[in-house]
């Protein structure tokens, strides 16, 4: 596995520095049911507005229904299908709108259910695999392909399996994986006391 820690200026948990959206994923190898367990509850114990857990997770193992998973990796883009056909497992991250003790509107369901899938990622590190978030989807087939109700909000598509060797993937694709990671400097994303521009 390609290691990629976080360049920062203060140092960071490993936990943290070291999560990042790999591509390259060993096929041939599966995710135990034990591990699956603990995704799911490090997503589960993730903090929530009223306690409410609005998230709600599909899980599409390819060693336990290659069928449905097939059609779920159908739906995403076909930039994401390239590399993603390779996950044992992807995870459909979804959210009720209502809260559950008023059935007023949750507007804070999306922030809560990010809340956990980082929580889920982290926990994959933690166990040596590898997660990659995807927006790249095609909403309407999902709802279709894995019966979702019109109500409930879909957000990504979280490819999780173990790493491969890059040789695995493309040139281009080995090319983007090599590239340094980096983010914007701190101060375009924190400020003090007011918003600045």
């Amino acid at each position: 596995m390609i290691q990629k820690p976080a360049e920062t200026e203060q140092k960071l948990s490993s936990i943290i520095a070291e999560r990042w959206s790999g591509k390259a994923y060993d096929a041939s190898q599966a995710i135990s049911d034990e591990v699956i367990t603990a995704l799911c509850e490090a997503a589960l114990w993730a903090p929530s507005c009223y306690g409410e857990a609005p998230w709600r997770y599909i899980l599409c193992n390819r060693f336990k229904d290659e069928a449905t998973w097939h059609k779920t990796l159908q739906c995403l883009s076909p930039g994401n299908q390239s590399w993603a056909i390779n996950a044992p497992l992807l995870i459909i991250t979804a959210s009720m709108p209502l809260f559950t003790h008023n059935g007023n509107e949750n507007r804070w369901s999306g922030y809560d259910t990010g809340a956990a899938s980082l929580n889920l990622c982290l926990q994959a590190t933690a166990l040596g695999l590898m997660s990659h978030q995807m927006g790249g989807f095609d909403t309407d087939k999902l709802r279709e392909v894995l019966s979702i109700p019109a109500k409930v909000n879909l957000w990504s598509v979280i490819a999780v399996g173990y790493p491969a060797p890059l040789d695995s993937l493309s040139d281009e694709m080995i090319e983007r994986e090599l590239k340094a990671r980096s983010r914007r400097p701190l101060t375009e994303h924190f400020f003090e006391n007011r918003w600045t521009d």
